[in-house]
């Protein structure tokens, strides 16, 4: 099938969380024989902080974020079977929902991927007029990388025909050990931007804790954190490019993972961090949120903190021994049943069904 994907950024994971995501879904779906066009927009500095150069598994198409270059790119979903837009674009959003589906062909999938639902949701649900409201009736079905059942009741009350949760996983290829590095040694490292809905949550379970535990070295990485106060035994990197995660990860005592507020209510929404550092057999420590068992097991696969305190408390009783033994467990978990190589089954089988139902109707 040919798919044209209108998403972020396939190319660059700054200020882009969903890069890892859209990776390891679009190449395990181009094994199965599928045939990828990504369009992304040059927007937000992206393009300047490339992780990857365009992939042989899929062709990249990068516009000016104009209204002219917008027109030619939405005019080429009529060549696809699969039409895709994600959430979050960044750039005539509104304008790219309404203008690929109305350009795709009649027999085509027409399909909207939220990579953050609960975001979306709060803006959709008060404006029956919104672009994507008008357009969930007309969709095939809603995907969304998290969410659970409060999230496909809220899409299918919204509309939707059909919404089905593809979470976030491991590509195996790409996160895994590495040898640890000394500029990525710490007690305790978290990694993510600074961003308005989970900057309290950064503050309670990562900040607290650091000044709870002065003798301990605490490392974050990320946009934005530069002009935050922060006690003196936090070091600050910055943007840390994907091809340095896996030594982020596997080389701190610890890796902490925060749900944006948003993320944290919703439930069953796993960040992309949870997989990347337990694929590298890191030791996570997160935040506590509904349906986490369905990924890891906590004491034994995962460690859980209900706020700061909890947090400084694993931290000051952790051992490399148990670090380590945590971070085998759940690289275990994940390899055995959260892959890409499982969701883009998942993907393929969906898309193939739907596919067959339009051809014999």
């Amino acid at each position: 099938m040919k798919i044209a994907f209108y998403g972020s950024s396939l190319l660059s994971s700054y200020w882009n969380g969903a890069a890892t995501y859209y990776r390891g879904m679009l190449h395990d779906l181009s094994r199965r024989g599928h045939d990828i066009t990504f369009y992304e927009p040059d927007a937000f500095g992206r393009q300047q902080h490339r992780d990857i150069e365009p992939p042989d598994w899929a062709r990249v198409v990068v516009y000016p974020a104009t209204e002219d270059a917008l027109r030619g790119v939405m005019a080429e979903a009529r060549q696809a079977d699969v039409v895709v837009k994600a959430s979050g674009v960044g750039v005539f959003d509104d304008a790219l929902i309404e203008g690929v589906m109305d350009a795709a062909r009649a027999d085509a999938l027409r399909i909207f991927w939220d990579v953050d639902a609960p975001a979306t949701l709060a803006e959709i649900t008060p404006q029956p007029d919104h672009p994507l409201r008008r357009t969930l009736p007309k969709l095939d079905f809603v995907l969304t990388y998290g969410g659970g059942p409060p999230v496909v009741a809220a899409y299918e009350g919204l509309g939707a025909r059909r919404c089905v949760p593809v979470y976030n996983a491991v590509d195996p290829a790409t996160h895994h050990p590495v040898p640890a590095e000394p500029r990525f040694r710490a007690d305790l490292s978290f990694l993510g931007n600074r961003l308005p809905d989970r900057e309290a949550r950064v503050e309670e379970f990562f900040l607290r804790p650091a000044a709870l535990l002065p003798e301990r070295a605490f490392l974050i990485g990320g946009n934005g954190w530069e002009s935050k106060a922060m006690s003196g035994n936090v070091r600050h990197l910055g943007h840390v490019y994907t091809r340095e995660h896996n030594a982020f990860n596997t080389s701190p005592l610890a890796v902490l993972n925060i749900a944006r507020d948003s993320m944290a209510q919703t439930g069953w929404s796993p960040a992309t961090r949870v997989f990347e550092a337990t694929g590298a057999g890191a030791c996570l420590i997160t935040d506590d949120w509904l349906g986490l068992d369905m990924f890891l097991k906590a004491g034994e696969e995962v460690l859980v903190a209900r706020d700061g305190q909890d947090v400084a408390e694993h931290v000051a009783t952790l051992t490399p021994e148990r670090s380590r033994a945590i971070g085998e467990a759940a690289r275990r978990r994940i390899l055995q049943s959260h892959t890409y190589a499982q969701r883009g089954a998942e993907v393929d089988t969906l898309l193939r069904a739907a596919l067959a139902r339009k051809d014999a109707a």
